[in-house]
């Protein structure tokens, strides 16, 4: 059995997703990150100490768009990630990565400076630079979103997974309003699916503050 170590509002999030829209079985498993240290099992699967880890079986992981990957390979073949031959898949690979590595990386700087940072060095410039290039980043996902419904085309993959993650942490931090219409909409289609409500279901809630 597949087990999800984390808690909505983390990035355990993409992976149940994932697994609710393929409808592989899983279990969660909560981590309460401001007792983490006292959590031997938890960090004998990350010692770095940071949300999610995936088990299944001898298989441990730790970076959420790799869990992506991983899943779809292991358990497809799946429409949610096309294959290399398709003329689809390096608008999904670009997109999958862009999720994390150009939106969601950038937002760690924002959530520390507003979250644990003293009240005078919340407004940091390492802060604002971050939220800056995030929102320089998000033009790809508008511009990509003005020509198809999806970021790789017509059908929803799990490069929408990714990136939908990074858009939701960005509203955490009073960046949606800065989103562009056609992102906001597409948001709002995202959510609208069915696994997307039963994976807030089934995700726990974590006392990670982002």
């Amino acid at each position: 059995m597949i087990t999800i170590y984390g808690g909505w509002p983390t990035r355990s999030f993409r992976v149940v997703w994932l697994l609710e829209e393929m409808g592989v079985p899983y279990r969660t498993r909560p981590v309460d990150l401001r007792r983490r240290a006292t959590d031997a099992e938890f960090l004998a699967l990350n010692p770095a100490g940071f949300l999610p880890v995936l088990e299944d079986g001898q298989v441990r992981m730790v970076e959420s768009v790799a869990m992506l990957e991983y899943l779809t390979g292991r358990y497809g073949p799946t429409p949610l990630a096309p294959v290399p031959t398709d003329n689809r898949y390096p608008d999904f690979l670009q997109f999958l990565h862009l999720g994390e590595a150009g939106l969601a990386a950038y937002l760690n700087i924002a959530v520390a400076s507003r979250f644990m940072a003293p009240e005078a060095e919340r407004e940091n410039f390492g802060r604002l630079t971050a939220e800056r290039m995030f929102l320089n980043r998000l033009r790809l996902v508008s511009d990509r979103l003005e020509r198809s419904p999806h970021l790789a085309g017509d059908d929803f993959t799990a490069a929408d997974i990714s990136v939908a993650y990074a858009l939701d942490l960005g509203d955490r931090l009073g960046l949606a309003e800065k989103y562009p219409a056609v992102v906001s909409a597409y948001r709002d289609r995202l959510a609208a699916r069915d696994a997307h409500a039963r994976a807030i279901a089934r995700d726990p809630p974590s006392t990670a503050p982002a």
